[in-house]
């Protein structure tokens, strides 16, 4: 029998923004890389909207087939088995632990990061043990992990035993969309969000490890100093964690934007808008926000924590996130140097160069055969 792979996609909805983009960025670019006889078969979920059209990935060797179940839904224990044997698959890949337990076909499994884990204090406990459980029979369920970075690969190491053979880092990549936009389209969104000519940007949540907090104190440091620009802070936002706002108000900074969630299709303007981007994040199993602002031709500073020296390499400037001065001072740097700028901005073109689907599809592809033959 030819070899069938089966890519849950259940999560490529707008609840799993990161997740979705993984999932479809995967298919598209591992399609090119079936051989004749192989097929995939993507796992969508109908009842969810979708930034993403799945349909389109279709074609002789892709097919897109129905499965109207949630990953949050104890049906798919039974249901998506039943579909897989169904189906004739020969093997299945999770891209997310919420997933069917006892699949009954050779599965490999993709994770992003241990936040609950690495962060106690921001979640109850039964929160961690639930995650812990599930996480833990997702881990038993698979041949092989598929961690996206080397950081996330260690964490995995130190909080579940997990055999380094039973182990592979993936990385990540931008979406081919990501890169520098034409003056016209940046104008076009500028004057939609009534935005200024120079602003520093971040996106990304406002969750705890996210630490825009800090971000408000060094942005209130910068102002301080004689900096004039506008922070703009682009991304969803959890109402459980008011703090970063609050503290803006009493500090009394009105040089802070906040857009909230940004559509998708305007994400490569606004970075190529922006003056500088800056992710103070304490923990990220990749971080690609930062390889999407290189992507669209934006200096960075971030962190030096977790994954992200991995992925920003020498094309950032790295800062301890716990500090604030630091923080500080590396955008002060960045916005008063127009060369540095300049290097960062090229450093991170070619940064991002070096992260591809293509590269990453090909690693998940060796990954799919060891599990087929093994």
């Amino acid at each position: 029998m030819s070899p069938h792979y089966v890519l849950d996609a259940r999560t490529a909805t707008a609840h799993f923004p990161g997740i979705g983009r993984y999932v479809v960025n995967l298919a598209r670019a591992m399609a090119p890389l079936l051989g004749p006889e192989e097929r995939l078969t993507l796992l969508r979920d109908p009842t969810r909207p979708s930034p993403w059209n799945l349909s389109a990935l279709a074609g002789e060797q892709v097919r897109v087939v129905d499965v109207p179940l949630s990953p949050f839904s104890p049906r798919q224990q039974w249901a998506v088995p039943r579909i897989l044997r169904r189906l004739q698959a020969g093997l299945y890949h999770s891209p997310y632990y919420l997933m069917p337990y006892r699949p009954g076909v050779p599965t490999v499994l993709t994770v992003y990061d241990v936040i609950p884990l690495k962060f106690p204090a921001q979640s109850t406990f039964q929160a961690r043990m639930l995650f812990r459980w599930t996480m833990g029979m997702a881990l038993r369920a698979a041949r092989l992990v598929v961690a996206i970075s080397e950081a996330t690969h260690r964490d995995l190491a130190q909080h579940f035993s997990v055999a380094p053979e039973r182990m592979r880092v993936t990385p990540l990549a931008a979406d081919p969309v990501f890169s520098p936009r034409p003056p016209a389209e940046v104008d076009a969104l500028r004057r939609r969000y009534g935005l200024p000519e120079s602003f520093v940007l971040y996106v990304g949540s406002n969750k705890p490890h996210k630490n825009l907090a800090r971000l408000v104190e060094a942005w209130a440091q910068t102002t301080d100093s004689g900096i004039r620009s506008t922070l703009v802070i682009a991304g969803p936002w959890d109402p459980r964690y008011p703090e970063p706002r609050r503290l803006a108000e009493r500090l009394g900074l009105r040089n802070i934007r906040w857009l909230g969630p940004v559509p998708e299709a305007d994400l490569p303007a606004l970075y190529s808008a922006a003056t500088l981007f800056v992710f103070p994040s304490l923990y990220e199993g990749f971080g690609l926000p930062v390889l999407e602002a290189m992507a669209c031709g934006l200096p960075v500073v971030c962190s030096h924590t977790s994954s992200l020296p991995e992925v920003a390499g020498d094309a950032a400037l790295l800062v301890d996130p716990a500090d604030i001065r630091a923080l500080a001072a590396a955008i002060e740097r960045a916005l008063a140097d127009e060369t540095l700028r300049a290097t960062l901005q090229a450093r991170g073109l070619e940064r991002a160069r070096s992260f591809t689907w293509e590269d990453t599809a090909q690693r998940t592809r060796e990954v799919w055969g060891a599990v087929s033959d093994g």
